[in-house]
């Protein structure tokens, strides 16, 4: 009898001093306050409150305007934040910048991105500091973008030569879209490797069918931690086979640019990566300059200078076409600084004042990357009087709060006089307008990304006039979003080019 009492007494020892232990540990850890959202349900999280929009952001907007600024989503089992007010984007990439500094891995972009080794997605840590610091410094730098002004001029004059073709001919209207994308390709790829390249066809087809995997939510993306989803999810495993092709031409291209240089070729020097395999010989970084990362910051360079460029100048075009009264002002703008010109260079860019209003009206109602590109919260911490916990994947909605009237009179229209009055650019702070982001992780390529558009765009303005096919209205003219998480036109624009003022030949 008195055994069961000492063993009765020793059980409700342990068991008090377990319940204590576990008090204790309540107490220490708290529950979190975390930002509102949604109704979840098991396993897909809030999935179906974004599969009724034809965008992801469209929908995350429709929902910020209920449940606020600071929004916590599940997609899948990754918990995610959506931030959708200048405020609230502010707090991420200034007040908490370092906090919020690391990229979102998800399996198809690690697989893309050789696991995060590049510039774009790579972690914050020295090797990112100083892969970065090389791009701002040694390839993007305005000195450098300057220096590709001949290529960008050269191409431009093809280009508007190739549409005088088209519209001598009196043929049927042009897809200016599919156009604008092959100039824009074709500029940047002798700005990046120096010269044309025999592999460029081969490379965008393989990138571009790439891009199109990391667009949408895909299982394997959803349920990181489920081997059965990484096994059924397609989309990292197409993207690798994407990446072998692109990583085989990217070696190509290398290989062959070496072996220029080592040969006395000047031309080697020339272009971006001209410039790497010289600070690679040099010696002249703190972070060795491997053939490795080398091709990681190309794939990074040819990625995202390309597309982004050709779906703002493509943007702009459509969003003129569409408004006859901005279009007029543009085009009177232009052909009275350039009267009587038939050559154009870019010291002819000077004093286009509408012209930049138009760029950057048309990056506020289309962001290139409408959620710019997701953070990952590095460690938990208080935004706005909620908790983040780490781990979190982060979205600014971008192109929502461009489009937010509270920041925006006639936020929907394409009004590019707003900028006439103020100070807003795209520089990273002015929170209400951030196409590029801001902060550490801000795009670092915007002044060539520009540099690619503004002649362009002139020399379509200057040289054509432009008609819709027969039966269209410019009210008619589509302006939405292809499906997916990158802002380009669903559609192409189809356009007649009446030429205005003969170009060179």
């Amino acid at each position: 009898m008195e055994d069961n009492k000492v063993l009765l007494a020793v059980a409700l020892a342990v068991l008090l001093a377990v319940l204590s232990k576990l008090k204790s540990r309540l107490v220490a850890k708290p529950k979190l306050k975390l930002p509102p959202g949604p109704w979840t349900l098991p396993l897909i999280g809030s999935l179906h409150h974004l599969v009724t929009s034809p965008s992801i952001y469209r929908a995350m907007r429709g929902l910020s305007h209920k449940y606020g600024p600071l929004m916590m989503l599940r997609l899948g089992e990754v918990p995610t934040l959506v931030v959708s007010s200048p405020e609230a984007a502010e707090a991420i990439t200034k007040t908490h910048d370092i906090t919020f500094a690391d990229r979102h891995l998800n399996a198809t972009i690690a697989v893309l991105t050789f696991d995060g080794t590049d510039i774009v997605f790579g972690s914050y840590g020295e090797r990112w500091r100083q892969l970065r610091k090389i791009s701002v410094l040694e390839l993007l730098s305005v000195a450098r973008v300057q220096s590709f002004r001949r290529i960008r001029e050269e191409e431009v004059a093809r280009f508007v030569q190739s549409l005088a073709a088209s519209a001598g001919a009196g043929a049927a209207p042009v897809n200016l879209t599919k156009m604008i994308s092959k100039l824009i390709n074709d500029t940047f790829v002798r700005e990046s490797v120096g010269g044309r390249c025999k592999y460029q066809d081969e490379y965008l087809e393989a990138f571009d069918t790439a891009v199109r995997q990391t667009s949408v939510l895909t299982v394997a993306d959803l349920f990181p931690s489920s081997r059965l989803m990484q096994v059924l999810g397609s989309a990292p495993r197409k993207a690798l086979a994407c990446r072998k092709r692109i990583e085989r031409i990217l070696e190509q291209i290398i290989q062959e640019k070496k072996e220029a240089f080592d040969s006395g070729d000047e031309t080697a020097h020339e272009g971006l990566l001209g410039v790497l395999l010289k600070l690679q010989k040099d010696r002249s970084t703190p972070t060795p300059l491997t053939n490795d990362t080398i091709l990681t910051i190309m794939f990074d360079m040819f990625g995202a200078g390309s597309d982004t460029s050709s779906t703002t100048l493509n943007w702009c075009m459509t969003e003129l076409v569409r408004s006859p009264a901005a279009m007029a002002k543009a085009q009177a703008d232009v052909r009275e600084a350039w009267k009587g010109k038939t050559m154009i260079t870019e010291d002819d860019l000077e004093g286009l004042s509408y012209l930049k209003l138009v760029i950057k009206e048309a990056l506020r109602l289309h962001c290139p990357l409408p959620l710019l590109l997701p953070r990952q919260c590095r460690e938990t911490c208080q935004v706005m009087g909620y908790d983040i916990p780490k781990g979190t994947s982060v979205f600014i909605n971008a192109w929502a709060i461009c489009r937010d009237p509270k920041y925006w009179d006639d936020a929907e229209e394409f009004k590019p006089e707003r900028f006439e009055k103020n100070n807003i650019d795209y520089k990273g702070t002015n929170y209400e307008f951030l196409p590029f982001g801001s902060g550490r992780r801000m795009c670092p390529g915007a002044n060539l990304g520009i540099a690619n558009v503004e002649l362009a765009l002139a020399s379509l303005l200057y040289h054509f006039d432009w008609k819709l096919p027969d039966g269209m209205e410019p009210k008619d003219v589509d302006v939405w979003e292809a499906s997916g998480l990158i802002g380009k036109k669903n559609t192409g624009l189809i356009v007649h080019p009446v030429t205005r003022v003969a170009p060179a030949s």
